[in-house]
């Protein structure tokens, strides 16, 4: 697959964590394409704001006159818009601001050819999603309450998965891949499904980067298999903030002590060197041969250009030095 080096999430077009004006939407994905030199690519899900997200990109699109070949969308399926009848959405509280539907869970053949069918409606004439998955397959075998219900789990995510190859097959759709931030889960489904592209979550990062996930990688890669990375900041607190995989990190625990030095530590590296966290984060989560982009997320339309900048950004050699004197990286890590 080509791909560019940025892909854009779209989960702030459904109203995660607040609810944007139209007019910052629209300025988002207008800036996305003006500083796109060629076909951007979007990432969407009917999860993100029970579809408001695609239902917003199909419209801004429009309005902004942007034409089928200028923009590749991938939407994440598994999760159905439902009309909302309670205070607030139940799959995900507090996480979706001023949306005004709910959505369910369908995992299954039928269920993901139903997702497929919705997502298409709610982008409206003229897109269609040319990269498909199923969303968060970590969280849905997680859920398992044994055994017996994992296997079973196990057997809709595959049934689901068929119906994303019947829709590739019949030129639907060009591509189906998996993401996740369970990496495990990941090589589990690579290893029974045809897939086109993987992408990865809070997975491969300066601060986290196994060998086991190493060794996985340089399999996807000889097999061909798109590698996209995401999440690199582990939900912004390697750049600042005060959650890390989506769990706000109290200061005070043994496991908050843990971060928050190594943080600090990681900040200072980088003050020697005089570039910022982001900059860093990016190169890494980027610097194995066989990774062709990173997703990154902004609901700020001016940081759409710096974003793209940090695919570029300049990091000396005595920077991993020192991150690996320091032991803030592994020194067997290869890449830099």
């Amino acid at each position: 697959m080509q791909l560019p080096a940025v892909i854009f999430g779209t989960s702030c077009l459904g109203n995660l964590y607040q609810a944007l004006d139209d007019e910052i939407k629209r300025q988002i994905l207008k800036e996305i394409f003006t500083q796109m030199e060629d076909v951007a690519v979007l990432d969407s899900a009917g999860k993100y704001g029970a579809g408001l997200a695609l239902e917003v990109l199909g419209r801004e699109l429009k309005r902004l006159n942007i034409q089928a070949d200028q923009v590749i969308i991938s939407n994440k399926l598994g999760w159905y818009r439902v009309p909302l009848k309670t205070a607030e959405p139940t799959f995900e509280p507090g996480a979706w601001k001023n949306i005004t539907h709910d959505a369910i869970q369908k995992i299954s053949y039928q269920g993901i050819k139903a997702c497929w069918e919705q997502g298409c409606n709610l982008l409206g004439d003229g897109y269609k999603p040319q990269m498909v998955s199923i969303h968060d397959p970590d969280e849905y075998l997680s859920a398992a309450e044994n055994e017996s219900e994992r296997n079973r789990r196990f057997e809709d995510i595959v049934a689901a998965y068929e119906a994303l190859i019947d829709l590739r097959n019949k030129m639907e759709t060009k591509s189906v891949g998996v993401g996740a931030k369970n990496w495990k889960i990941i090589r589990d489904i690579a290893s029974v499904i045809d897939l086109d592209w993987v992408m990865f979550a809070n997975s491969l990062t300066i601060y986290h980067h196994p060998p086991e996930l190493l060794e996985f990688i340089d399999t996807l890669q000889r097999k061909g298999i798109t590698i996209i990375n995401s999440a690199v900041f582990h939900a912004g607190f390697l750049t600042g903030g005060n959650y890390f995989d989506y769990r706000f990190v109290d200061p005070l625990s043994e496991e908050g002590r843990y971060l928050f030095n190594w943080r600090e530590r990681f900040f200072k590296v980088c003050r020697i060197h005089s570039i910022l966290p982001a900059e860093a984060c990016v190169r890494f989560g980027m610097s194995h041969p066989g990774i062709r982009s990173i997703a990154l997320n902004t609901s700020k339309p001016e940081r759409i250009k710096q974003n793209i900048s940090l695919t570029s950004a300049s990091i000396p050699v005595s920077f991993w030095q020192m991150m690996k004197a320091e032991r803030l990286i592994s020194d067997s890590f290869k890449y830099i």
